[in-house]
């Protein structure tokens, strides 16, 4: 006897149909092939101890078990339920009518119960692709499988469930998510507003500048000055993430095995990531955490701030391999891990926040008599020199920050809010679309905002008038700016005029972009 029925293998952000077919012959034996690791080797015995506890008997025959196609690595206990039940129909204990038409995933506890997965999003999407009527899967995984629209989706408990269901001996309604109410209800809702923000007027126009145009940005003072706290509420003026945007950010946080434990405010799980991601990672993070990888490889912080922002506080503190892996990711927008028996591309387009000192004590330059710098010019030299050059090209928009005072601090009248901050971004954004409309038709690599043009589109849309052009040459020569850093301003620039909607760059752009280039001056900060 031959049973088939068919579970599936994440690879990366997508995943891979897998069919696990079941040869019965008279015996006892039990032999599993098709490149499995040894989780996947492990669950016969959590599958024979969970049919024994439910009531079933030991498989009377010998069993070959093959998992199809064999040149895909199967990892993980998420097999164990379409194994037990191509177990179980082989025993004629499942109907078999049924098999074909749903993709089966999940993992046994020895009690029967099925424990939440791995990559549920990229696993629903593949068997839509591949043409199944539906999904059979743990019940904390069914809102975020249901966001795909044409599927059935049936989120169970028990194995014993999921034998009533094939057997057809109970109904279970299929899970329902309205994907556009789930995509809406939660686009705007946060705690965190520039409202809450006194003073610092130079650093909030650096971050909507930065969130106008997707630029990288570095900030820099002394400790205290507010540098977290502007930076966690960046995300409130970004522009809302799209539908597209957001199943791609869903993507990688179920691949992570991020979403089965995320809790919306109704206590729900959640099914779709609607707000841009926010990721703080600490400075003694490793390079494989930052960019991902490991034996079988995961996506790292850079991937996790896709379509959102990573905020590296304290940033000389970091190991400076692991800041100089995030080079060729940050220009590329995604990274692709390559491991012996697997290689996985993963996205990367997101804003770098950074933060630091400036200086290791932190108060150079502050007009604090009660707190002075004790710090050498040597030490802040090489304190400095920690971050490379090639990585500062990289930031866009590098701005001081200074501490507020007291008569600030105690002003109660509101500052404007993220709301506000947010439209004039959006506006600047839909220019930008419109910018790019003709490009992004025929490209691999869409562009949709400023900070990701193309030296060519660089050329094209942000041509200089004959005063700029001075202005830009005489500032070239006198701070010795890079190429790398020529182009950076000139995106800014761009962004500046876009934001003020000037089809050209004016001076008082471009002026505005070179002010953004505090740590290229060729000496010291502030």
């Amino acid at each position: 006897m031959l049973i088939k029925c068919f579970g599936a293998a994440p690879q990366g952000i997508e995943a891979a149909i897998v069919t696990i077919e079941v040869h019965a012959v008279p015996g006892f034996e039990f032999t599993l092939v098709g490149l499995p690791d040894s989780a996947v080797k492990e669950s016969h015995e959590r599958i024979m101890a969970a049919l024994i506890v439910n009531g079933y008997k030991k498989p009377r025959h010998a069993l070959t078990i093959n998992m199809a196609p064999a040149d895909i690595k199967k990892e993980g206990a998420s097999y164990d339920l379409p194994l037990a039940i191509g177990i179980l129909s082989a025993e004629e204990e499942v109907q078999t009518k049924l098999l074909e038409h749903y993709l089966i995933m999940g993992e046994l506890s020895l009690d029967g119960s099925l424990q939440p997965i791995q990559g549920v999003l990229p696993i629903a999407l593949a068997a839509h692709k591949a043409g199944f009527k539906g999904i059979i899967l743990p019940e904390q995984n069914a809102r975020e499988a249901a966001v795909v629209e044409g599927m059935e989706v049936y989120g169970l408990a028990t194995l014993n469930e999921v034998v009533r269901f094939l057997n057809n001996t109970q109904s279970f309604a299929p899970v329902k998510v309205d994907t556009q109410a789930e995509f809406t209800q939660h686009a705007f809702s946060t705690d965190l507003d520039f409202s809450d923000v006194r003073g610092q007027e130079n650093v909030r126009r650096a971050m909507e500048v930065a969130a106008a145009g997707g630029h990288n940005m570095l900030m820099v003072g002394p400790p205290g000055a507010g540098k977290r706290m502007m930076a966690k509420r960046l995300p409130s003026i970004l522009p809302p993430l799209t539908l597209d945007e957001a199943l791609e950010t869903t993507k990688i946080y179920s691949v992570a095995g991020m979403m089965a434990h995320r809790k919306e405010a109704n206590g729900m799980s959640s099914a779709l990531i609607v707000q841009r991601p926010f990721r703080s990672p600490h400075h003694t993070v490793t390079d494989v955490a930052l960019v991902g990888g490991g034996i079988n490889p995961q996506p790292g912080e850079i991937s996790l701030a896709h379509n959102g922002v990573l905020f590296l506080d304290e940033l000389p503190e970091y190991k400076r391999n692991a800041l100089e892996v995030m080079r060729q990711p940050l220009e590329d927008r995604h990274i692709c891990v390559t491991r012996a028996k697997m290689k996985v591309d993963y996205p990367t387009s997101f804003m770098l926040v950074a933060a630091m000192n400036p200086c290791p004590c932190g108060h150079y330059g502050e007009n604090n008599p009660t707190h002075p710098c004790t710090c050498t010019p040597a030490q802040i030299h090489r304190y400095l020199s920690r971050i490379s050059g090639p990585l500062l090209d990289r930031i866009d928009i590098q701005c001081d920050i200074q501490p507020v005072p007291y008569t600030m601090l105690k002003d109660s009248k509101p500052s404007e809010n993220s709301a506000t901050i947010r439209e004039r971004v959006i506006r600047a954004r839909a220019i930008q679309q419109q910018r790019f409309t003709e490009y992004n038709r025929t490209a691999t690599n869409a562009v949709h905002c400023n900070a990701q043009m193309t030296p060519k589109q660089v050329r094209e849309f942000c041509v200089l008038n004959n005063e700029c052009d001075r202005l830009l040459a005489f500032a070239m020569e006198k701070m010795g700016f890079s190429a790398r850093a020529y182009d950076r301003i000139l995106k800014v620039a761009r962004t500046i005029a876009d934001l003020a909607q000037s089809a050209t760059i004016q001076p008082p752009h471009l002026l505005e972009a070179i002010n953004y280039r505090i740590l290229d001056k060729g000496e010291t900060i502030i």
